[in-house]
């Protein structure tokens, strides 16, 4: 790395880093994937013990995890657990996810970022083009299913997949940010696009088919019409853990699903 890039933070560290600069010193940190260990080395300056982890050895205290696996450590470990600009590189986020949730202890908080499908520009680009931004399938190399290989990303996140996955795991959304507008110089197209958005998710949202669920729905509809969420290059999700997490593995959850797709079908 070059020294002047040394202390160089993307905007969705950032986010992190200041996210964990507001808790008390002394936080359990799990730092996964921890790449070259520079956001490691930031929170360790805060005051607070990182565990870093990845399927590099960049630093010999860097602790070996995949995260295609169950990950190495307890359930209810660490206060906080942070994966930047990693859930879309794996075939299954969804498990990758719940990993993340269970060994975070019940109040910590998990912050993942990635690349922001939603954002004003990757609509525009979704419009024309069928592509969601930084998920345009010629980018990709084909590789062998056995291939031990990061595939790039392969796994589109959105606010409302990542929100509903938390929940089933155990943790509620606390905060939604983001890091520097996408082609900041497309505002005012922005601003028109999000103007008639909100009239529409409106209607989607508040009908009176779901009174039930006004609460929830007005939490969603402020979440995804929030600067960060409108405009930012990555989404950067905080979770709340509220409760222990159960485990499935990848064969139990295809099981359950299969039994749930019969008893619909039925």
């Amino acid at each position: 790395m070059r020294a002047h890039k040394a202390h160089i933070f993307p905007g969705y560290m950032k986010q992190a880093l200041d996210f964990f600069g507001d808790q008390q010193p002394g936080q359990q940190i799990l730092d996964l994937p921890s790449g070259s260990g520079k956001l490691t080395a930031a929170l360790r300056k805060q005051g607070h013990i990182v565990t870093p982890a990845d399927i590099n050895n960049h630093q010999e205290d860097f602790v070996y995890a995949d995260m295609t696996k169950r990950l190495p450590f307890e359930d209810e470990t660490f206060d906080g657990v942070i994966c930047l600009e990693g859930i879309e590189h794996v075939l299954n986020p969804f498990l990758l996810l719940g990993e993340l949730i269970r060994v975070s202890k019940i109040g910590g908080h998990v912050i993942v970022s990635t690349p922001n499908i939603m954002n004003m520009y990757s609509r525009l680009q979704f419009l024309f083009t069928g592509t969601f931004y930084q998920f345009h399938p010629a980018q990709l190399h084909d590789y062998e299913p056995d291939e031990a290989v990061d595939r790039f990303h392969i796994s589109p996140m959105s606010y409302h997949s990542m929100r509903y996955l938390g929940n089933y795991f155990g943790a509620k959304v606390a905060q939604v940010r983001g890091d520097k507008p996408k082609r900041g110089f497309l505002m005012p197209v922005y601003a028109g696009i999000s103007l008639a958005g909100k009239l529409w998710s409106r209607s989607l949202f508040f009908s009176n088919k779901y009174n039930q669920y006004q609460e929830r729905n007005a939490d969603i509809y402020k979440d995804i019409n929030s600067k960060g969420a409108l405009t930012g290059r990555s989404i950067v999700m905080v979770f709340e853990k509220t409760r222990a997490t159960q485990y499935f593995s990848a064969e139990e959850l295809e099981t359950k699903t299969e039994q749930t797709t019969s008893s619909r079908a039925a």
